[in-house]
């Protein structure tokens, strides 16, 4: 019988074989076994030509179509993968064809197969070039990134730095020059004093913050957990900042939303930070005569709490980048100090802290906005997702808190 009349009637049995090989090559894909038929049938082709080169084209799709995890994982390489077809091959020729016809196969199949050896392990080769060529290149662009990073904190936070210190130098310089001896100068010397305080607390904000990001970093933030209430915390937050609200003439407001009472676990002083950095970060970029908003949902085991300001907005590619340390936005030589004046500057540390705030509660943060746009000003709006705890997660914590949780349960429940 021609040999290529013993291919076409082993066809079937010769795909269900190497299918059931190939599955169970790890990283091989259920995609990846339907060509095997036109595989198998360009394979018959060749066999009857004697001209191996009619693979071709399925060999190219077959390298085209592999995955970038499949390119990092030596075990789903196409010349492992024609290796299990060989032994397949064989296999099934010694079980089901008698030994001259089973000698037939082989003896045509063989050549074939290492010409699809060759040619696949040259293409592999070439992919893993490509590939940690690419890789490469993002790396050096990542880097690149990194160093203007690098470089605009730098300038930043030298600015940052420097301003609160001229401040304290120069009302240092003024107190140093006054007659305390006169009491009309008293006035004066507690104004200058009062600066000299302004600008110690700014440093210890800016150092304060490093210390925070740094913590976060290293997974070395600290909770302590305690009953807290949403609405104390947003009102802490407002009291906080009414008189910018005031003076940049906008409307500051929050909704009486479901939850907005509700008793959880949290450290309360982190979440008041959180809060306070989203609501000053939505102040900051809403133009003068803009309007921040508070409302919120309660969710099945978590409560939402969303800040919406109509203020200048972010684009797409910005949303996650916000959250990145150091991750500022304009051009760091329009940077000004200031934490709540319009577009006002800082070391671009307050959001990325939020996040590990929020995320160290075990909740998330994300932005939602139309793009920038300081004419049309489309507005953003800050998700942020938190636990409803009715006991802390230390369990030494929540045998002490854990009686407080319930009465206030059977409270509202009465």
């Amino acid at each position: 019988m021609a040999t290529g009349e013993i291919f076409r009637r082993i066809r079937t049995p010769w795909l269900d074989h190497v299918s059931q090989h190939l599955a169970h090559v790890e990283g091989v894909r259920e995609t990846f076994r339907q060509p095997l038929a036109a595989f198998y049938d360009v394979v018959v082709r060749c066999v009857e030509t004697g001209d191996a080169a009619f693979l071709n084209p399925i060999l190219e799709q077959w390298g085209e179509a592999r995955t970038q995890s499949e390119l990092e994982d030596p075990r789903s390489s196409l010349p492992l993968v024609l290796n299990q077809i060989l032994m397949a091959t064989y296999q099934l020729a010694h079980e089901q064809l008698s030994g001259a016809e089973a000698l037939q196969v082989m003896e045509r199949f063989l050549p074939i197969y290492s010409y699809a050896l060759e040619r696949t392990s040259i293409m592999e080769t070439q992919l893993h070039v490509k590939h940690v060529s690419d890789e490469l290149d993002r790396a050096r662009c990542e880097l690149e990134r990194l160093e203007k990073i690098k470089s605009d904190f730098i300038a930043v936070a030298a600015h940052e730095l420097k301003t609160p210190l001229t401040l304290i130098e120069g009302y240092a310089a003024m107190l140093k020059e006054i007659d305390l001896d006169n009491k009309g100068n008293t006035v004066l010397a507690g104004m200058y004093l009062n600066g000299i305080h302004s600008g110690t607390r700014r440093l210890r904000e800016i150092v304060d913050d490093m210390i925070d990001v740094s913590m976060i970093d290293n997974d070395l933030l600290s909770l302590s957990f305690q009953p807290v209430w949403l609405n104390r915390l947003l009102d802490t937050v407002q009291r906080e900042v009414t008189q910018v609200v005031k003076e940049r003439r906008q409307q500051f407001k929050v909704n009486k939303f479901p939850g907005l009472d509700e008793m959880t676990f949290g450290d309360g002083e982190r979440l008041l930070q959180a809060f306070r950095n989203v609501v000053t970060n939505a102040i900051k970029y809403t133009p003068d005569g803009g309007s921040v908003t508070v409302d919120g949902r309660v969710l099945p085991g978590f409560i939402e709490v969303i800040v919406t300001d109509t203020g200048i907005g972010i684009n797409g590619e910005d949303h996650t980048r916000i959250f990145e340390k150091f991750g500022r936005l304009g051009s760091v030589m329009t940077h000004s100090s200031g934490k709540t004046k319009f577009k006002g500057g800082g070391p671009g540390l307050g959001l990325p802290i939020t996040k590990g705030i929020i995320e160290a509660h075990g909740g998330t943060i994300w932005v939602e906005s139309r793009g920038h746009d300081e004419v049309k000003c489309p507005g953003s709006a800050f998700h942020i997702m938190l636990p409803l705890r009715k006991s802390p997660p230390d369990d030494k914590v929540a045998r002490l808190y854990g009686p407080l949780a319930e009465v206030q349960d059977n409270s509202r429940a009465e």
